[in-house]
Parts: C-alpha cells; structure tokens; sequence
C-alpha cells in the first residue's frame, strides 16, 4: 500500500487542506463505480493515482501515519481523493485503520469508503468514527443510502442529477446536496458537512465528471 499526502491541496473541491491519494489495491470490488464511472479514473487526478499506485510518487504507510500525527491540532483534513480505507479489495486493516484514527486524534479527518460494512469491517469503521475519524459509507443510491442508514454511521450517496437540493428518502431519511455543489466558490475547507460525524442526514452528491452519465444510470436505480 503507498500513499501520498498534499500538504496543501489545489482542488477547488476541497480547498487549500491535506489531501491523500492511496494506490488503486484499496478499492474494493463493491464498488459500483470501480468499472465505469470513477471520477478519479479521469482528468489530472487519474494521472496522479496511476503514480501512486506504481510506487513513483507517495510513501509507505507509517511514514504516512507520522505526516498525520504532525497536523496541527484542529487540522481539517481528507483522506482519499483517489482509493479506499487500508486493506486490499473489501477488506479493511483493522489495525491500520486504528493507526490512522489515533494519528488523527485531535485533528478533523474524514473520508468515505465503498468497503461493505459487515462483519469486522463493520466493527473498524465504529471504532474509527468513535474516535473522531469520520468515515461516511459510500452509497450508490437512495435506496442504497437507507440500508446503510440503519448502520447508524454517516453516509455520503450518490443522488440522481434532478434531485433538489434538499429532500426526505422513501424510508424518511433527509438529504442535504453537498453545498460545494450548489454554492459557487464554496469548498470542502469552509462546508466541513463531511467531516462531521453525527450531522443526522445524508449528504447527497450529484454525478459529475468524465463518468457521470454512467454514474447518473446507478443512482437512479
């Protein structure tokens, strides 16, 4: 597993806060987009995971793990443009992930993960958003976003393109479209939804992308 940190991200999505990137071995087979309609799979950011991914850019995991520890306190920061949690395919290093959440103790970590919540999966990710390192379960649809709701851990889902921005599931959970979308030259470094654990709602994101016809096609099943 390589990862690589940017002290300083230049995306317009995040804003100027750490971003990592791990290799491609983390994703999960589970995730509905990992064959068509990844967004880190196009674009500058598909050139830069290639590069993590072969070991040329980016640096073992606990040399990772002391970058994270050196954050300044109340350090807003994303794990995963590119990847998943540590562990290759569906299954979560539980030990890893605990590093990673002690690393992150008193600073403001968050990310999102298509690795099914089941079984000792399940049991990492309580125990990581438990010590304050906010990990949403990605979901691939409305429908998708209620099962994992009853989890009662935060979820990011994929919403249709003609969602409005603020509605109620067929199972009465609410969804909030990320506001990065919906208010211009609003980023991750001043929304912050993401990064909050017990927010008690569903942030939606609409497709975007080189993939988001394909993307668009999941979310509205």
């Amino acid at each position: 597993m390589n990862v690589h940190l940017t002290l300083k991200s230049a995306n317009a999505k995040t804003g100027p806060i750490p971003v990592s990137t791990s290799s491609s071995a983390t994703c999960p087979d589970d995730c509905a987009f990992k064959i068509k309609g990844c967004y880190a799979k196009g674009g500058p950011l598909a050139l830069h995971w290639s590069k993590v991914t072969s070991g040329e850019r980016g640096i073992d995991w606990q040399s990772f793990i002391k970058q994270v520890r050196n954050f300044p306190s109340g350090q807003l920061w994303r794990h995963n443009q590119a990847g998943d949690l540590p562990g290759v395919g569906n299954a979560i290093d539980a030990t890893a992930l605990s590093e990673l959440s002690a690393a992150n103790e008193g600073k403001r970590g968050f990310t999102y993960t298509h690795k099914p919540p089941t079984g000792s999966n399940l049991t990492a990710l309580r125990a990581a958003n438990a010590a304050g390192f906010v990990v949403n379960l990605s979901a691939n649809s409305v429908a998708h976003a209620d099962t994992l709701a009853k989890l009662g851990l935060p979820v990011a889902a994929v919403v249709p393109q003609n969602s409005p921005d603020r509605f109620t599931t067929p199972e009465g959970n609410r969804v909030v479209i990320c506001p990065a979308q919906r208010v211009d030259g609003l980023s991750c470094d001043k929304c912050r939804l993401c990064a909050k654990g017990n927010r008690g709602f569903i942030v939606g994101f609409k497709p975007h992308g080189s993939g988001s016809k394909a993307v668009n096609q999941i979310a509205s099943n």
